[in-house]
């Protein structure tokens, strides 16, 4: 497989900062940091860069921090909770020249379908047929395609949502079927690890598996040419997972802190 990030994520020229100049300084100082670890770690892994997309996610952040952060020219913004997406979404739908590419990273109720898929680029969190079903559904009802990733649960963690490896494939067949939704990859996110040792013995083994399974479904027959995204690691551990092949990260108290 290609390693190189997907050429659909986004960036923009920086523009003049909303926010106070000791909030964009602390931002654009912290930003800056995360991208000379995703550097690093993609030379550790003979990688370049450029093929990592990074996703800055909200969670933690103020407004006032996420209009310095896309003040900077960074167009990709994670959130995980589907009312919050929804919120900030309309909020800053006017205060960029290029819009802003929201990704949906926790749990997506059905009933949060209609609210999410009109302003999300990417859903990174679908973990069921049922629920790719009925993404489906809006998007046929309103003439539109759908982008998703399928959520592994490669730690095995009964707290986390996501299909077992072993049952991935046959889920990426099922929705390859589907005219109104696209497999664009996977998503995966490893139990925490607090220590190296726990880097190396728990998440970097979530990473390897899920790589695997990528690989898999990418070499089958019913796989489409956009099944390119690997979206693995957040703040604790996405250095392990850019060596693990992750070509997307998701990374939020590292900028906005906790």
């Amino acid at each position: 497989m290609s390693d190189a990030a997907p050429t659909d994520f986004a960036s923009a020229p920086a523009e003049s900062s909303e926010a106070s100049p000791e909030i964009f300084a602390r931002v654009r100082a912290a930003h800056a940091a995360v991208v000379a670890r995703v550097a690093a770690a993609a030379k550790k892994a003979k990688r370049s860069p450029d093929d990592i997309a990074l996703v800055a996610v909200t969670k933690y952040a103020s407004e006032e921090e996420v209009r310095a952060l896309l003040s900077l020219g960074v167009l990709d913004l994670g959130e995980g909770r589907a009312q919050l997406l929804e919120e900030r979404a309309a909020m800053l739908s006017s205060r960029t020249k290029e819009p802003v590419r929201w990704h949906m990273i926790g749990h997506l109720q059905r009933n949060k379908i209609k609210g999410v898929a009109p302003v999300c680029a990417l859903i990174h969190s679908v973990d069921s047929l049922r629920l790719a079903e009925d993404l489906h559904d809006w998007a046929a009802r309103h003439d539109a395609v759908v982008d998703i990733l399928i959520q592994v649960n490669a730690s095995g963690e009964a707290s986390k949502s996501g299909v077992h490896p072993a049952a991935a494939f046959h889920l990426a067949e099922q929705i390859e079927t589907m005219a109104h939704v696209r497999l664009r990859g996977l998503m995966t996110m490893a139990a925490p690890a607090e220590t190296p040792a726990e880097l190396e013995t728990i998440a970097r083994p979530a990473f390897a598996r899920t790589r695997l399974v990528f690989e898999e479904i990418r070499r089958a027959s019913f796989c489409n040419p956009d099944f390119n995204v690997l979206s693995m690691g957040m703040s604790g551990d996405f250095e392990t997972a850019i060596e693990e092949g992750a070509n997307v990260v998701r990374v939020g108290s590292a900028i906005f802190g906790k």
